[in-house]
């Protein structure tokens, strides 16, 4: 019962491993203390792994968390999901905003698109609007920095509650080339991708001044 309604599940796969980061809030007058906060987490955990082992038993499954939180040496100043309603209605980023429009402008039936709202979030900290303006800055460069060597280009970042912004999870990218992809066109694309998340404080200043398309 301490497991709030409100719980939010990312998987990812990468070869044989399952990565799998669920961020689940804490109902409060529940949980009593820290103690029983680590154990509800735990139970959790422990839940996932069940579930995954059955429908992916010859993978090596990872499970993490709540990641975002920070336990302390005194237990009073801890930084964990505990939440009163179970939502993270209470303190989340909840842009009033459809999701009908793409950061790119474009809607693509049967290709590879991302349902997170750009407008309505804020610039600083929300990773599902960072990271698609950041994926079409990434792609524009790539295409038009190459010579014309590539058909189409897509760039895909995943990120993972409570990592710093500039380190994701995971950065895709998948290019169709005009004819081959060559080493020297796949270390161009890796610098060009690697430069661009090691300036991604500045997209900020983008959305602020704005640089840049979010619909």
């Amino acid at each position: 019962p301490e497991s709030g309604e409100d719980c939010k599940v990312m998987g990812f796969r990468r070869g044989n491993k399952i990565y799998i980061t669920v961020a689940d809030g804490i109902v409060s007058h529940l949980t009593p203390d820290r103690g029983h906060y680590l154990a509800v987490k735990e139970a959790i955990k422990e839940h996932v792994l069940d579930i995954a082992s059955k429908l992916a038993s010859d993978m090596e499954v990872s499970v993490y968390i709540n990641t975002a939180d920070m336990l302390n040496d005194n237990p009073s100043a801890d930084k964990v999901y505990l939440t009163c309603t179970g939502t993270s209605a209470e303190h989340g980023d909840d842009g009033n905003t459809g999701r009908g429009n793409r950061a790119n402008g474009l809607i693509t039936p049967n290709r590879q698109m991302s349902l997170e709202a750009t407008a309505g979030k804020n610039p600083v900290s929300h990773v599902g609007k960072i990271y698609n303006i950041l994926s079409r800055i990434i792609a524009e460069r790539i295409y038009n920095q190459t010579d014309n060597q590539l058909k189409e280009v897509y760039v895909r970042i995943l990120s993972q509650i409570g990592k710093p912004i500039n380190k994701p999870l995971s950065v895709s990218i998948q290019v169709i080339p005009d004819r081959i992809l060559t080493q020297d066109l796949h270390e161009e694309i890796k610098s060009i991708t690697l430069e661009e998340l090691e300036k991604i404080k500045h997209i900020t200043e983008l959305v602020l001044r704005g640089d840049v398309t979010l619909f």
